[in-house]
């Protein structure tokens, strides 16, 4: 008998896999990473680093610039993430304008940069100017009468229906995972699931040209969601240059965090909601590191799109306003009203949207992806144009609803009827009665809030970038604009009535039918997003409403309250739910009695547990197992028969040991010994060389108890982030649970079908 130490020298050959070779570590794609590992492998990293610095001052060097890479991660992602928010501003500005008509003096200008330049506007025909001229003045020369107004009505559409086809088309040929929102996505990779090409280059280029385009064209959907995919895209990029974060998923997914928040901070021009949504909504892992990072990359990304100035009032956001007048307490209730219909809006929308992705998943229709997206373009076309609320982009449409009547305000919202004697401040008008302009605008509001709330259940979801922000503020902010109109006219014309009594006082100026806007939008958003705290703070850096934030948290507590009441998804849940990623979500409750042993695999009258042994298996017998199944990792024991837990070992990585070993090790042949344990086991004279893998082996790997609650099961997997756990009873391997029999367990237990969880 012989071994390790008589074997001459083969000692060496038999430990080559001491050094790490190409691939391990790495994950197969749609696979859920280790965060116990990843975090493990970080910390070895940085002990070696922290040790080699004290050797030479070049190491030191080393140290230091792995320790600030972090940093110059996140302000690359700042630069990059603002550059681009900025010059898709410019872009969407200057597209949506191409719908009705063309800049003579430069045909690269919006309309309002064209009239800007121009020497013949005045104030009162500020959006007229002879420089900009629409499609029938140019091609027909009238910009009155009926046949001007059935070609621009013609040019309108087309232009819509060339921009929605060049976007779809652009996605479906260069990067299908370019559509949708891709928040659902960005939660689930940042749970720790492997997309690949989700964040790629391509993706990032495809969904940048597009989300101008589908933003151009008039579609009800936003750029906001879209931005913090485009974010995440540049985080991905970035850390793939530092191999610090290219070759720990755990550590890339800490820089992506931080790119999310830069890309709502670039989104909304909100630094500080940015990091509170990243940390609220989207990640799964949030270290206090990451906060600060977080904070950093915003900060950046902020500075970077207000150099830029795409808005060119020298602020970060569109929609700042100014109200002169405080909110009193009698308001609260048509501000919780709001709340309300948000909250109802939210579920209606959910359900609505859900049904009709899993009729489009699961029908003939979901073939014709770009006959669909037509076929939404041309209708929404047709019905917004003669709507002049509807025409418009939904940003200026928000932006308008938000803005209070000032003196000099030309908006037909704004046309009230005047007192001749009136002698107060331009600040400070007091509230008058509605005037025929009032009127009109509230019946088409009212039409603009029905197309709205309808042709957004069909477009969120097509296959295009497609985000749902924007569109949920503007279903809001119609409602809120709406509601504080009808407020207003009631102080005006019911002052003496006793919850007006106190605080309307005739002559003045009491309500703000702007705020009541705000309010409505932040509700909407938040019945369907179901954020709150950071719904709050991105409302009052999006308009500076500082002093009005007990109106917002109000708004924004009662929609999620009566939201929740109808079901605790809100729409990014739901879409991965319906598109069966395995994500854990840490607002769900498990409060069933059951036990691991009523989960682990296998169960009674399955075929025994797959397991390699310490060290009496061939390479052959692996490689046979390894065919045999498709199971992503196997338990290492002493023997079958004593089924003594030693380890764990994970598929890819058996299969790229013994590849290497194959080219590397000559004497490693199929019946060569492979053994996991520190020392070879004794084997006959002329044996072929043994096969050592236990550096592939996790010796520590998670282990639960048979009677373990399933309750306690469900939050380890939450809160250590793993991919399974063995089952044990005194030390003896009973069996396994993964993170999909985690789910499956789960569904079941809610009465839904456990097959929905598609992936590994």
């Amino acid at each position: 008998m012989v071994n390790a130490g008589d074997m001459n020298g083969s000692g060496n050959l038999m430990d080559f896999l001491d050094e790490p070779f190409p691939d391990v570590g790495t994950y197969e794609d749609f696979h859920t990473i280790d965060w116990l590992r990843e975090k493990s492998r970080d910390t070895d990293r940085h002990r070696k680093i922290t040790s080699r610095s004290k050797e030479s001052i070049w190491e030191f060097i080393k140290s230091l610039l792995d320790a600030w890479s972090g940093w110059v991660v996140m302000l690359l992602i700042g630069l990059k993430a603002g550059t681009l928010a900025g010059v898709i501003d410019l872009a969407v500005d200057w597209m949506t304008d191409l719908k009705e008509g063309v800049c003579l003096s430069a045909f690269w200008y919006s309309h309002e940069q064209c009239c800007w330049t121009s020497n013949e506007t005045t104030f009162d025909d500020r959006d007229k100017c002879p420089q900009w001229q629409k499609w029938s003045e140019l091609l027909v020369g009238q910009s009155e009468g009926a046949s001007a107004y059935i070609l621009n009505y013609f040019l309108y559409i087309m232009w819509a229906l060339c921009f929605a086809f060049l976007a779809v088309s652009l996605v479906r040929v260069f990067a299908p995972y370019a559509c949708g929102s891709g928040i659902p996505e960005i939660k689930t990779i940042l749970s720790g699931f492997i997309i690949r090409g989700y964040l790629g280059k391509w993706t990032l280029l495809i969904k940048t040209v597009t989300l101008v385009l589908v933003v151009s064209s008039g579609l009800s959907l936003g750029k906001e969601g879209p931005l913090v995919h485009v974010a995440c895209c540049c985080g991905n990029f970035f850390s793939s240059l530092f191999s610090k974060y290219s070759k720990n998923e755990g550590k890339r997914r800490e820089v992506l965090s931080a790119a999310a928040a830069a890309g709502v901070s670039v989104a909304f021009g909100a630094p500080i909601g940015g990091v509170l949504f990243s940390l609220e909504e989207v990640s799964y892992y949030f270290p206090l590191k990451t906060l600060w990072r977080s904070f950093f990359a915003a900060l950046v990304a902020a500075f970077t799109l207000r150099s830029i100035n795409p808005f060119g009032n020298s602020r970060l956001v569109l929609f700042y306003v100014e109200y002169h007048t405080p909110w009193y307490m009698a308001e609260l209730f048509p501000f919780i009203l709001l709340g309300v219909f948000g909250g109802l809006w939210g579920t209606l929308f959910i359900r609505c949207n859900i049904a009709w992705c899993r009729r489009r998943k699961t029908t003939r229709l979901g073939k014709y992806p770009v006959l669909e997206v037509i076929a939404v373009t041309a209708i929404t076309a047709i019905i917004a144009y003669p709507n002049p609320y509807t025409r418009r982009s939904t940003s200026e449409l928000i932006s308008e609803l938000f803005n209070d009547c000032g003196a000099l305000e030309s908006s037909q919202l704004c046309d009230y009827i005047n007192d001749p004697n009136m002698t107060r401040p331009v600040d400070d008008i007091p509230d008058r009665p509605a005037g025929p302009g009032v009127y009109t605008a509230m019946w088409q509001l009212a039409l603009a809030l029905v197309f709205k709330i309808v042709i957004t259940i069909f477009t969120f979801g097509m296959k295009i970038p497609s985000g749902l922000f924007i569109p949920s503020m503007a279903v809001g902010a119609i409602a809120g604009r709406m509601v504080g109109i009808g407020v207003e006219q009631l102080a005006y014309h019911h002052h003496d009535w006793i919850i007006f009594r106190k605080w309307c006082r005739p002559g003045a100026d009491c309500v703000t039918p702007g705020l009541y806007a705000m309010v409505g939008a932040a509700a909407c958003l938040g019945g369907v997003t179901r954020m709150t705290v950071s719904l709050v703070v991105i409302m009052f850096e999006l308009t500076g409403g500082l002093e009005y934030i007990v109106p917002l948290m109000a708004a924004a507590v009662t929609s999620k309250w009566v939201a929740d009441a109808f079901g605790k998804e809100g729409i990014y849940e739901a879409h991965i739910h319906l598109n069966g990623y395995p994500f854990l979500d840490v607002k769900d409750e498990f409060t069933h009695r059951t036990l691991a042993t009523d989960v682990m695999r296998p169960r009674r009258g399955e075929a025994p547990l797959s397991v390699l042994t310490q060290d009496s298996m061939t390479v052959e017998d692996v490689e046979t197992l390894i065919k045999e199944t498709d199971y992503n990792g196997f338990p290492v024991v002493v023997s079958k028969d004593s089924e003594r837990l030693i380890g764990f070992a994970q598929r890819r990585e058996l299969i790229l040991a013994i590849k290497n070993a194959r080219q590397r090790q000559d004497g490693v042949v199929s019946n060569s010994i492979v053994y996991f344990t520190e020392d070879p086991p004794e084997l006959p004279p002329n044996s072929p060389h043994p096969l050592k893998l236990r550096r592939i082996l996790n010796l520590s790997p998670f282990t639960v108890t048979d009677h373990t609650p399933m309750e306690t099961v469900v939050d380890i997997f939450r809160k250590l982030g793993l991919r399974q756990c063995l089952v044990t009873r005194s030390g003896r391997l009973l069996g396994i649970i993964t993170k999909k029999d985690v789910l499956r367990h789960m569904a079941q237990m809610a009465n839904q079908d456990p097959e929905s969880i598609m992936f590994n």
